[in-house]
């Protein structure tokens, strides 16, 4: 059984660091990210990515970030990995829940999803879940 959750999430705070820039405007960073999260996912998260911009409008990140989290009754928290791009202004990304890492009443708590960046520090996501206890 899956189950579709979606809301939105605002950035509360981003701490990026550069850790390599080249002349032409490349540059490698390492950001610290908190955001909360409304809809289906009541919570907050932590994430760190790791950066690679090509240009000034183009980048390509991956990062792990920590949701904890009220889903459906249940409050725990879980890992989720992405892998994403920010392009023309718009952030995005393709994520999967890291299997092994839910707790509490999120223990076993699988799945994939995605978000696009809106404005003002905000995203729409959508998270498909694939376990039926949650």
């Amino acid at each position: 059984m899956t189950t579709k959750l979606e809301g939105v999430f605002q950035i509360t705070k981003w701490d990026e660091t550069p850790t390599v820039e080249g002349d032409d405007g490349s540059k490698l960073t390492h950001a610290k990210i908190t955001q909360n999260y409304t809809g289906a996912i009541e919570g907050s998260s932590e994430i760190q990515y790791l950066m690679s911009y090509q240009s000034q409008g183009f980048a390509v990140f991956v990062g792990f970030e920590t949701l904890s989290a009220a889903i459906n009754g249940k409050s725990g928290s879980f890992v989720i990995q992405h892998n994403g791009k920010f392009e023309n202004g718009v952030a995005s990304s393709d994520f999967t829940i890291v299997p092994n890492f839910g707790r509490e009443g999120l223990k076993g708590i699988s799945g994939s999803g995605s978000f696009v960046s809106t404005e003002n520090g905000q995203a729409n996501y959508e998270i498909t879940l694939d376990c039926d206890h949650i």
